[in-house]
C-alpha cells in the first residue's frame, strides 16, 4: 500500500492553562483549559504510508530535530497504526512557519497536523472529537489545535471524554496575540517535569479551587467580547500558574529578568490608557493580548524595550485542515 496526505495546523495560546495531569501516559489534564489558535503561525505535515519503508522516516525541515522528538512521532504513528491493525511504516516531513525554538508551542500544531495527515493517509475518517482525542495523546495542547478559533479542552478521567471543542469561531473576535520572544534556548525545567511537581506547592489546590470561576469568566468574556473582563482574568490566571511553579519543590522559575520588565511595562502602558494585557506559558516569553486597533501601538512600545529578541504577531486562527500542497 502507498497513501499520502498533508495537513496544516496552528499552535495555540492558552488563556486558562492546564497544569497537572490525571494520567501522564494519556495526557489527561487536571483542569479544563481555554485557548486561541494562532494564525498565521502554522505547522505543515505530510505523511505517506508505504510498504517500501522499512522503518518510520521522520524529518522536520529547517530544524535540529532531537531523537526524543522523533520517538514521540513514531509512538504516535504506532497508536494510529493499531487503530487500523496494520504495521506499514511511514515517511513524515514537517515544516513550521515560525521558529521552532520560539516557545510558541510547536508540539501543539505539530501533533494536530500529524494526527489529521496520518489518519487520512492511513484511511481513517475521524470526527473532530476523535481527532482531538488522538492528538492529545501525542501532545496535550495539540487537542486544542484541532477545533477552530477559541477552544475549550475538557478535563475528564476517561480518554474518550477529554477533548477540545470550539467556544467561538476564529472570526468571532478580532484580537491579537503579540508574542515577545525573550529567550529561544530550551527551558531548564520542562513542562512535563512541572506537571509532576504540582502537589509540592501549597498553592496548587487554591489554584484549582478558583479555576471553575476563572473558566466561566473567560468563557463569558470571549462570547460577549468584553476585553477588560477578559484581560484581567487571563492575567490573574497566568500569575497563579507561575505562583504554583515558583512554590513547587524544587522551585521552578520560568521568568527571565526581561519577563518581569515587560510585565511592569504593560501595567504602566495601561495606566497611560493603552489597553493591553499579558499571559505567559511555562517559559519566559510574554504574550501581549490586545484588540486589533491597538496592534501597531503595542508593537511600537515593545520595540524600544531591552531584552526582547523577536516579535511575532498572531490573530485567531482556524482548526486543523487538509492541504493539497505536499512537502514531498
Amino acid at each position: 500500500m502507498t497513501s499520502k496526505a498533508t495537513a496544516i495546523a496552528h499552535p495555540n495560546i492558552a488563556f486558562v492553562k492546564y497544569w497537572g495531569r490525571l494520567d501522564d501516559k494519556l495526557r489527561l489534564p487536571m483542569n479544563n483549559s481555554i485557548s486561541m489558535n494562532l494564525d498565521p503561525l502554522s505547522t505543515i505535515t505530510t505523511v505517506e504510508f508505504s510498504d517500501v519503508y522499512k522503518k518510520d522516516d521522520i524529518q522536520v525541515l529547517d530544524s535540529q530535530t532531537k531523537k526524543s522528538d522523533t520517538s514521540r512521532v513514531t509512538a504516535h504513528l504506532e497508536l494510529i497504526r493499531k487503530l487500523m491493525k496494520i504495521v506499514t511504516k511511514a515517511r513524515v516531513v514537517s515544516k513550521n512557519t515560525f521558529p521552532q525554538s520560539s516557545g510558541v508551542g510547536s508540539s501543539a500544531s505539530g501533533f494536530a497536523a500529524l494526527t489529521l495527515a496520518a489518519t487520512k493517509a492511513i484511511g481513517l475518517d475521524c470526527s473532530e472529537k476523535e481527532l482531538s482525542i488522538l492528538a492529545r495523546q501525542g501532545s496535550g495542547s495539540a487537542s486544542r489545535s484541532v477545533p477552530t478559533g477559541f477552544v475549550e479542552w475538557i478535563a475528564a478521567a476517561s480518554s474518550n471524554e477529554s477533548f477540545a471543542y470550539t467556544i467561538a469561531p476564529y472570526n468571532h473576535w478580532d484580537i491579537r496575540d503579540i508574542i515577545a520572544i525573550i529567550e529561544t534556548s530550551p527551558k531548564r525545567v520542562s513542562s512535563t517535569k512541572g506537571h509532576l511537581q504540582i502537589n509540592t506547592s501549597a498553592f496548587y489546590n487554591a489554584r484549582l479551587a478558583k479555576l471553575h470561576q476563572t473558566l466561566a469568566e473567560v468563557r463569558t468574556a470571549i462570547l460577549e467580547k468584553n476585553f477588560r473582563m477578559f484581560g484581567e482574568a487571563i492575567e490573574a490566571e497566568a500569575i497563579s500558574l507561575h505562583v504554583v511553579a515558583m512554590t513547587s519543590k524544587p522551585a521552578i522559575f520560568y521568568w527571565a529578568p526581561a519577563t518581569l520588565r515587560l510585565i511592569q511595562a504593560i501595567q504602566n502602558w495601561r495606566l497611560g490608557g493603552l489597553e493591553v494585557y499579558f499571559t505567559i506559558d511555562a517559559g519566559p516569553n510574554v504574550h501581549l493580548i490586545c484588540e486589533a486597533k491597538n496592534e501597531q501601538k503595542v508593537k511600537q512600545m515593545i520595540a524600544v524595550l531591552d531584552g526582547v529578541r523577536e516579535v511575532l504577531v498572531a490573530q485567531p486562527g482556524e482548526g486543523v485542515k487538509l492541504s493539497e500542497n505536499h512537502l514531498f
